[in-house]
């Protein structure tokens, strides 16, 4: 990854920001972007003071211009793009029935339409030097999850449109990766929106048993680097759950309503 220019979004927390420590620290020139402007500068001065080349966008992905923005001013000061990674997200916790369709609105608007706006301005810079395109999805792209509705479809949206480009740049040596972490020990359960939009602020789950987010950036590195198709990470909860899902759907839904139902406050209770 030496001297690779990267640019992640969601960079300010949980694997955005852990991708971005490890990234830099294998020599990358490090592109971030998030909403919060203070959080970047934080990260910013942290990484400038180990001798790292970064750059920080404050950005909101919903909004195109924000993402033209961003590849503008990351080719403005590095002069290229090597590799995208879309990695801002927010999740949901409700059954559709109750929630406001402004909650699946706005997941479709940052975990979907975010990749697409970032995806659409920096594709001419990545075709130029065959660069790779990231795609942090999760197991709710493989399989419908309950009371993630929204989740699982901008998730599913996403898979459908990376999976696309891909084929339709294959003879142009576009590298597309679709990652599914699993369930990661981040923030993104404490901000997930509830039925009436709002945040739920405390997770459902136990996260000091989860896979850790600087776990997570040591597997897309070397995911990349090998310019992988598919990386699914966690076995129970990852791959062993995608292979049901392919033989056994029937199963798998018994199997992730029974395990969504567990978890404390569940709406299915």
């Amino acid at each position: 990854m030496k001297d690779k220019v990267i640019i992640i979004t969601g960079a300010s927390s949980g694997i955005g920001l852990a991708c971005a420590r490890e990234f830099a620290r294998r020599g990358a020139k490090i592109s971030l972007a998030a909403r919060s402007a203070g959080k970047l500068q934080e990260i910013e001065k942290e990484l400038t003071g180990q001798g790292h080349d970064v750059l920080v966008v404050p950005t909101d992905v919903s909004k195109e211009e924000d993402c033209r923005n961003l590849i503008e001013k990351t080719v403005n000061r590095f002069g290229k793009i090597d590799i995208l990674v879309n990695n801002a997200g927010i999740s949901m916790r409700a059954l559709f029935i109750d929630a406001d369709l402004s909650v699946l609105k706005k997941l479709m608007d940052v975990n979907f339409w975010g990749t697409v706006y970032c995806t659409k301005y920096a594709l001419p810079h990545l075709l130029a030097v065959k660069g790779s395109v990231v795609g942090i999805s999760s197991i709710a792209g493989f399989i419908g999850l309950p009371g993630r509705t929204g989740y699982s479809a901008s998730k599913f949206a996403m898979h459908g449109f990376l999976q696309t480009l891909r084929t339709e740049n294959l003879k142009k040596g576009l590298h597309v990766l679709l990652a599914a972490p699993g369930f990661t020990g981040t923030n993104v359960r404490k901000s997930a929106l509830t039925a009436n939009g709002s945040q739920q602020g405390e997770t459902p789950r136990a996260e000091e048993k989860m896979m850790t987010a600087e776990e997570v950036a040591r597997h897309l590195a070397k995911a990349i680097i090998k310019r992988k198709r598919t990386l699914i990470l966690t076995f129970k909860e990852g791959k062993l759950a995608v292979f049901l899902n392919k033989w056994w759907p029937s199963l798998i839904e018994k199997l992730s309503y029974n395990h969504m139902a567990k978890e404390p406050d569940s709406p299915f209770n």
